[in-house]
């Protein structure tokens, strides 16, 4: 095994690709999950010694001279791993490094994730406690557990290290990230979302922003029990998914959109054809007929974009049954419209905003920069005919993320869009440990659509509209 581990005297080649095998974590979770995977001492600041970071690095590099990088997607990770063993040793023993046995072992699996992983960053990852990594420059990371910001001690070596990183990443999805094009969205293999911004426009160096996601996607049923809606609230929007009933969800960042996306997306029938269109392909469905498309950046010449609006315009040609747009936030709003308009009820996207009626201006706004010839009269109308319901997301001070308001776009009357609120979320107080005292409430009214249900054999407890009890 040694003699094909270790490389021929050829000059060092280039690192393999990232092939992280990581846990993620879903957004509306307030648990901890217990034996969480923890940072390695090394690269933290924590304790006296030579400076870990350094040596990782120096001694990844000192490795690629003398290991047959070929074969090492043909190999497991502890088959690595022992490989990899005697060479540390030695490397230790000539730089007259310090470490006991727990040290070694630490050291060897630094060496293992920087090869064939994302270095540092893959203990965060396999952390199942963590939303998001945050990295601020190369010397600091922030993550964030249960909806609040915590400074880890994982740090990288220098700027180039983090740039390492980073471009195995973009390169991976196969974008690239330079001084011409310093922003970039890339994922990582599992899903997960990655946002990347570097010098000129970060000017405290390169700022990576890593949003995980849970392999397994989380149900409706699931998010009940973590508190982000009632049983009620639920039952209404499984309903109305699998009614196609179109609708937005609507929150600010990190609210829990894209969960709450894919929860609702698990009631579309499985005999449906689905169209799914993303920046970065984060979306879970759970469908056996489903096509996903995904923007591309230009060239460096500038060419060959690939927008999302020339995507939703290319879905309607693909003869879909929904269509699924990540997160409308532009011109292709028009378009998305127009799909839910000419047969294709049941669609539903993301858009970013604070309440229900803010969410309406946005499309408002964002059919606007379309350029048509549309009075606002006309685009209200379309707005008014295409969208039925919203679905309010909100992160609580206090970490939690909870569906705020649900409610149906009824029709106009003037040129004002009418807007009904079924149900809402009231806040109660705080509590002395910090977390918000909330409630889930109706308001009275029983949404439109109703008759609709019961004609296709879809009966709610009326229960759900009652305004005298919380949900």
């Amino acid at each position: 095994m040694a003699g094909r581990f270790f490389r021929s005297s050829t000059p060092a080649e280039a690192e393999t690709p990232s092939k992280p095998d990581v846990l993620k974590l879903d957004e509306f979770s307030t648990k901890s999950s217990n034996g969480a995977h923890k940072p390695a001492p090394f690269g933290s600041d924590a304790g006296a010694g030579p400076d870990f970071v350094a040596e990782r690095v120096a001694l990844h590099r000192h490795l690629l001279d003398k290991i047959n990088l070929s074969i090492l997607d043909t190999m497991e990770s502890e088959e690595i791993h022992e490989e990899l063993r005697p060479l540390v040793r030695s490397y230790a023993k000539e730089n007259k490094l310090p470490l006991n046995a727990t040290e070694l072992d630490s050291l060897i699996k630094d060496i293992g994730d920087e090869m064939l992983g994302l270095g540092p960053l893959e203990p965060l990852l396999a952390d199942d406690s963590i939303a998001d990594i945050l990295i601020v420059g190369s010397g600091t990371t922030y993550v964030e557990r249960r909806g609040k910001l915590e400074k880890t001690s994982v740090r990288f070596k220098d700027e180039a290290h983090l740039m390492r990183i980073v471009n195995k990443v973009v390169a991976a999805v196969g974008r690239r990230v330079d001084e011409s094009s310093p922003l970039v969205d890339a994922r990582l293999q599992d899903g997960s979302r990655v946002n990347v911004a570097i010098r000129p426009v970060a000017v405290d160096g390169p700022q990576v922003s890593i949003r995980k996601f849970s392999r397994n996607p989380l149900s409706l049923l699931k998010l009940v029990e973590a508190g982000a809606l009632s049983k009620g609230m639920a039952e209404l929007l499984a309903a109305a998914v699998e009614a196609k009933v179109s609708m937005i969800v609507s929150g600010g960042t990190g609210s829990g959109k894209t969960t709450m996306l894919n929860a609702l997306s698990s009631f579309i029938p499985h005999d449906e054809r689905l169209v799914t269109i993303e920046d970065a392909a984060e979306l879970q469905l759970q469908q056996p007929h489903v096509v996903r498309l995904e923007t591309r950046p230009p060239t460096v010449d500038g060419r060959n974009e690939i927008l999302q609006r020339d995507l939703v315009k290319n879905a309607l040609r693909m003869r879909p049954d929904r269509v699924i747009i990540g997160e409308v936030r532009g011109p292709e709003a028009f378009d998305m419209l127009q799909a839910m308009n000419t047969g294709h009820e049941g669609s539903m996207s993301t858009i970013h905003a604070n309440n229900p009626r803010d969410a309406i201006s946005r499309v408002e706004q964002m059919v606007g920069m379309a350029g048509m010839p549309m009075s606002q009269m006309a685009i209200r109308s379309q707005i008014s005919s295409a969208v039925h319901m919203i679905v309010q997301l909100s992160r609580m001070r206090d970490g939690s993320r909870r569906v705020t308001s649900i409610a149906e776009i009824t029709g106009m009357e003037g040129d004002i869009i009418q807007l009904q609120e079924i149900h809402k979320l009231r806040r109660l107080g705080v509590a002395e440990d910090g977390k918000i005292s909330t409630e889930f409430r109706a308001t009275g009214v029983r949404p439109s659509f109703i008759g609709d249900l019961e004609t296709m054999n879809i009966h709610l407890d009326p229960h759900m509209f009652n305004p005298s009890t919380a949900l």
